[in-house]
């Protein structure tokens, strides 16, 4: 800011998202000073908060409207950002506050437009309010083009802490385990993992799960875990933070992702930075990052069992692709180089509105 104070970005999101903490932290090491509107805290060091009421269900976003202007309004950020088109993208729009960025997080352009005409009106509604969205692969950036035509649209990706997220020798790994760290919810089929897990143990006994991440269907995934016989396989972590996730991405050797919609992935970013081979949906994100051979069809649990099967009878291949997708991520998937450029589209839309007023 022209008199010396830092300039003030304020986020709207879920506290309790690793992301959206991730972001926060990020921006407060580049000079900002940040807060946080959202639904759902936690406490982030450095970050002052304003909670709204809780939503329960998609229909109470609409109905939160008024307490996040008010919360903006006190506020007077010199920026507002918010994360998730159909959520909190829809309360900054409402907010009316400006400069606006918004950021497609994936299945809030790739799936709630289809759901009917009036999401997709609502969706395109409040992408078009904003000065400029931002998301992490080339699909969902064509759909924010098609619905927001005239707004500016910008490739950043999530990027990967690699102090961090780092590979660790191949023979220091015990065994060949698998590693998922998916949400327990229903888009990202961990019940298909699960599947393919009870068919490559018929051949390979020793195969084992770490699943992370937690989520909804914790109850019937344990359970589905007992009925396939599994439950000497697979370890139920829940969410870890980010020294737990790196603990256990570094014994394991395969990491899975198979939802059924996604943008880029950022579990298949630091499984990757790793050193893991991996296995994903074939998405068209993925194809982005990840060779054909690391791609199985969409809810096919023979074909991921298959591709399993097959790395785990082929280490030297599999730790081959580990390497590679090391590599891939030092050379592209930084998060610092994509949390400079965010910096530089933030100043650059100060400086326009600056020239505005």
């Amino acid at each position: 800011m022209s008199d010396g104070r830092p300039a003030h970005l304020c986020l709207l999101g879920d506290a309790t998202s690793v992301h959206v903490q991730r972001w926060a932290r990020e921006m407060l090491a580049r000079g900002w000073r940040v807060s946080l509107v959202t639904a759902r805290p936690e406490p982030i060091d450095g970050v002052e908060q304003v909670v709204l009421p809780p939503v329960r269900r998609s229909a109470d976003w609409l109905l939160r409207a008024g307490a996040a202007r008010r919360a903006v309004q006190r506020l007077k950020p010199d920026l507002l950002h918010a994360h998730y088109v159909t959520s909190y993208g829809y309360l900054a729009a409402r907010s009316g506050w400006q400069p606006l960025v918004i950021t497609a997080w994936g299945t809030d352009l790739l799936v709630t437009p289809r759901r009917g005409a009036i999401w997709r009106w609502l969706t395109a509604w409040s992408l078009r309010r904003a000065r400029l969205v931002t998301g992490d692969s080339d699909d969902l950036l064509a759909v924010a083009r098609q619905l927001a035509p005239n707004v500016p649209a910008a490739l950043i990706h999530w990027g990967v802490d690699r102090t961090r997220f780092m590979p660790v020798p191949w023979a220091d790994k015990p065994g060949f385990e698998a590693v998922s760290l998916r949400s327990w919810e229903p888009n990202y089929r961990i019940d298909l993992i699960l599947h393919a897990l009870a068919q490559v143990r018929r051949q390979q006994p020793g195969a084992k799960l770490h699943l992370l991440g937690g989520g909804s269907q914790e109850t019937a995934l344990r359970a589905l875990v007992e009925a396939l016989g599994l439950q000497e396989a697979v370890t139920f972590h829940g969410r870890l933070d980010d020294a737990g996730m790196a603990a256990v991405l570094a014994r394991c050797k395969l990491s899975i992702s198979v939802p059924e919609s996604d943008a880029t992935s950022v579990s298949v970013l630091e499984s990757m930075a790793c050193g893991l081979a991996v296995l994903a949906s074939d998405l068209p994100a993925n194809r982005h990052w990840l060779k054909p051979g690391a791609l199985v069809p969409v809810g096919d649990a023979e074909a991921l069992a298959a591709q399993w099967l097959a790395l785990m009878q082929d280490e030297r291949r599999a730790a081959g692709l580990g390497a590679a997708n090391a590599a891939r991520i030092a050379a592209e998937g930084d998060r610092r180089v994509q949390m400079d450029a965010m910096d530089a589209h933030y100043r650059r839309l100060l400086a326009e509105a600056c020239a505005r007023s």
